[in-house]
């Protein structure tokens, strides 16, 4: 494949699953749980707030009142998918400069941003994997708990669980595109040898008439 089409694969990747990270720490439904005693409303929990919804279609959502009283998990969670959001940012703008189809800059730099920009895409993708997984990892816990009757309602996993789970798969894979692109591309390589090989001919022809006219 082409290292301009590489580069531009992997820059939609990177916007797309750099929405995804956005939308599952926005979306409330990170976990989610219905009663057998109210089976016409169902609990949603995400990181700024919780829900009830009801089959109606109604929706009510009411933000957590003090961040000091919040669990550390949440905390956490926050913490670091803010942190992805904003290494995702950071990413982006450093990988732009270093595209084939941008002429800010030429040579080694060019090849030293897209570099950058991939780790930092990479580095995106692992900060929103871990709270993901995380979170989940504790519902699965507190799912198969032998100490908690089997009345007692629990929470699954939500939709912003598997869009965040698909988001940070997605960083990770055009960060890695982003890295191969800039080192595995023919192209760069040979570019910088094939115009010294052009000016060392056009120099040795230009002696040689200069030496056939004396």
């Amino acid at each position: 494949m082409d290292s301009c089409a590489l580069e531009l694969l992997a820059m939609l990747l990177f916007v797309a699953a750099w929405l995804c990270v956005l939308a599952s720490t926005l979306l409330p439904q990170w976990l989610t749980m219905s009663t057998a005693l109210l089976p016409v409303e169902s609990y949603e929990l995400g990181l700024w707030e919780t829900c009830v919804v009801q089959d109606v279609g109604g929706m009510e959502c009411r933000a957590y009142d003090s961040l000091l009283g919040l669990s550390r998990d949440l905390k956490l969670s926050r913490i670091l998918m803010c942190a992805s959001l904003a290494v995702g940012v950071l990413g982006l703008l450093v990988a732009t400069p270093g595209l084939h189809m941008v002429n800010s800059c030429r040579g080694g730099p060019k090849r030293i941003l897209t570099s950058i920009g991939g780790v930092l895409g990479v580095v995106s993708g692992v900060l929103c994997l871990v709270p993901v997984s995380y979170m989940a990892h504790l519902a699965v816990m507190h799912f198969f708990d032998d100490k908690v009757p089997d009345v007692v309602p629990r929470w699954e996993f939500g939709d912003a669980l598997f869009i965040g789970w698909a988001g940070g798969f997605l960083l990770v894979v055009a960060g890695l595109l982003l890295v191969s692109a800039c080192w595995y591309s023919p192209g760069r390589g040979t570019e910088p040898a094939l115009q010294r090989r052009y000016q060392v001919m056009s120099t040795d022809v230009s002696f040689k008439k200069r030496s056939e006219y004396v």
